[in-house]
C-alpha cells in the first residue's frame, strides 16, 4: 500500500508539473531508457526533427528501467499529459490500453513490419503502437576460443575430465549451434579459470542474476527447452517443474563454481554487455538488441571480430526463444495528439525503421526489407529465423500481472542463487504468489 501510495503520489506530482525544459516541446516521446533503444530512438528523432516544422518538433524523456512499468501505470492513470508518446511492450498493453488512445498507421507499415509483428502491438483488435523492436535472445560465444578447442585434442581430454566433474557425465565439445544447456555448462566451466587454470579467459560465461523482471525473461528459455510452463491447460500453475528446478540449479552450479563473475547478482544487460566485451568470457545468453554492440570493432574491439551468434542451447524439447515486441503509443491524454500521430505514422515508414535499424535498434522487418541491411545488420535477418522457429510466449504471460509474475519470480529465484533460501522455498513461495496473481 505504501509503495502503491508513494507511486500515485509521483504521477499526481508530475502530471501537474513542467519537466525542466520542455516548457517548448511540441511532441514530448517517453523512451525506453539506456541501451540500444534509446541510442536508435535518438538518432530516428534527430532526422526526424532535421525536417519537421516547429509544431512538430520531438522531445525526448526517460525514466529508469528499474520500476519503469510502476511509474508508467502511475502516470498513465493519474491522466499526465507530460508525455505524448510512450513506451508499450507486449506484456503490458492490456495493463495500458484503457489510458491509451488506438491508432491507425498508414498502408506502409504492413509491407514493412508484416502482419504478424503488427499484432504485438495489438490489443482487442486495435492497434496500439508501432512495433520499434522485436526482443528475444542470442547466444553469444567467441569463435576463436571454440575453434581452437574443437582443434586440440589436449584441451578435449580436459574439457571430457571437468564435464564428468562438474555434470556427472564425460562429454566431448561441440560447434556452438549444436549445443544442448549442458554442451553450454561445460564449455563455460571450460573457459572459467576458477575450474581450468590453463583457461584463455577468467570466465566462461556471464549470467544476469539480478533481482529483475527482465532477467527471468533471459533465463527462462531454459527451463522453457525442458518442457517447463507457467500454468497447464486447466490453469494449473506449473512452476515447480523439472524444468524450473534444472535451469534453477544449473545457473546455481555455473555461479558456485565461479563460472560467471561473483557480483553477477547485481548484474542486467549493460553489465553483462561490459563483461563480453571485455575480452574476458566467452558466452553470454544475451538479448539480440546487444549484437550492434558487440559486434562493432569500435564499440568492442577485443571482441567484435570473433563473435558469433547462434539460438539459445536445447534441452529435450528442443530450442526455445523468449519473444516479445516493443513499441511506441499515442497517451489517451496527449497534449499533442495531431503531431504524435503525425510522428508514430512517419516511425512505421520504411526509411524510419531502416534509419532506426542502422542505429542499433531491432525492428522485426519483412525480408525484403531487411534485405536492403543485412550487409551491415545480420544479426536482424537471424532475428527473424529465431522468432519464427524457436520464438514462445508462457502460458500467462500476456495476462494482465505478467510483469507482477516476472518481479515474483526475479525476487525469489535471485534468492535462491544468493543462497538466502533453498530451491524448494523458493519454487513454492513462487507457486503460491504467481497462483494469487493469475486469479486476480
Amino acid at each position: 500500500m505504501i509503495r502503491r501510495t508513494a507511486l500515485a503520489a509521483f504521477a499526481a506530482l508530475l502530471a501537474g508539473t513542467a519537466l525542466p525544459g520542455l516548457a517548448n516541446a511540441n511532441v514530448t516521446v517517453l523512451g525506453w531508457p539506456g541501451g540500444s533503444e534509446e541510442t536508435a530512438l535518438r538518432a530516428v528523432v534527430d532526422t526526424y526533427n532535421k525536417t519537421a516544422s516547429d509544431d512538430d518538433h520531438v522531445d525526448l524523456i526517460f525514466f529508469s528501467r528499474d520500476g519503469f512499468y510502476d511509474k508508467l501505470q502511475a502516470d498513465l492513470a493519474a491522466g499526465s499529459d507530460a508525455f505524448d508518446i510512450n513506451l508499450i511492450a507486449t506484456y503490458s498493453i492490456g495493463r495500458y490500453a484503457p489510458y491509451m488512445e488506438p491508432i491507425e498507421l498508414g498502408p506502409e507499415a504492413e509491407t514493412v513490419f508484416g502482419d504478424a509483428v503488427l499484432k504485438t502491438m495489438q490489443y482487442d483488435g486495435k492497434q496500439y503502437g508501432v512495433p520499434t523492436d522485436l526482443s528475444l535472445h542470442f547466444m553469444y560465444y567467441r569463435t576463436d576460443l571454440l575453434d581452437e578447442l574443437l582443434a586440440n585434442d589436449a584441451e578435449k581430454a580436459e574439457y571430457s575430465k571437468i564435464a564428468e566433474q562438474y555434470l556427472g557425465k564425460p562429454m566431448q565439445p561441440k560447434p556452438a549451434d549444436e549445443w544442448t544447456w549442458d554442451d553450454w555448462a561445460a564449455t563455460a566451466l571450460y573457459f572459467s579459470k576458477s575450474v581450468n587454470k590453463a583457461s584463455p579467459v577468467r570466465y566462461g560465461t556471464v549470467l544476469q542474476m539480478k533481482n529483475l523482471l527482465f532477467n527471468m525473461m533471459v533465463f527462462q528459455s531454459l527451463p522453457r527447452s525442458y518442457g517447463a510452463d507457467w500454468e497447464d491447460a486447466n490453469g494449473n500453475v506449473t512452476i515447480d517443474s523439472e524444468g524450473y528446478r534444472k535451469g534453477l540449479e544449473l545457473y546455481k552450479m555455473l555461479y558456485d563454481a565461479g563460472a560467471t563473475p561473483k557480483d553477477s547478482l547485481s548484474y542486467e544487460y549493460p553489465e553483462t554487455n561490459a563483461a563480453f566485451t571485455s575480452g574476458q568470457v566467452a558466452t553470454a545468453l544475451q538479448w539480440n538488441a546487444a549484437a550492434a554492440d558487440l559486434m562493432d570493432p569500435e564499440k568492442a574491439p577485443a571482441v567484435a571480430d570473433a563473435t558469433g551468434i547462434v539460438a539459445p542451447p536445447a534441452g529435450p524439447d528442443g530450442r526455445a526463444d523468449h519473444i516479445h515486441g516493443l513499441g511506441l503509443g499515442l497517451n489517451k491524454n496527449a497534449k499533442n495528439k495531431e503531431g504524435a500521430i503525425k510522428f508514430l505514422k512517419w516511425l512505421s515508414t520504411e526509411d524510419a525503421a531502416l534509419l532506426y535499424a542502422t542505429n542499433g535498434g531491432s525492428p522485426a522487418l519483412m525480408p525484403d526489407v531487411v534485405a536492403k541491411i543485412a550487409d551491415q545488420r545480420p544479426d536482424l535477418v537471424d532475428l527473424g529465423q529465431f522468432a519464427s522457429k524457436y520464438g514462445y510466449v508462457m502460458n500467462g504471460g500476456t495476462s494482465a500481472n505478467a510483469l507482477s509474475i516476472y518481479e515474483l519470480q526475479a525476487r525469489e529465484f535471485t534468492g535462491y542463487w544468493s543462497g538466502q533460501e533453498t530451491l524448494d522455498e523458493a519454487l513454492a513461495n513462487t507457486k503460491s504468489g504467481m497462483e494469487a496473481l493469475l486469479k486476480q
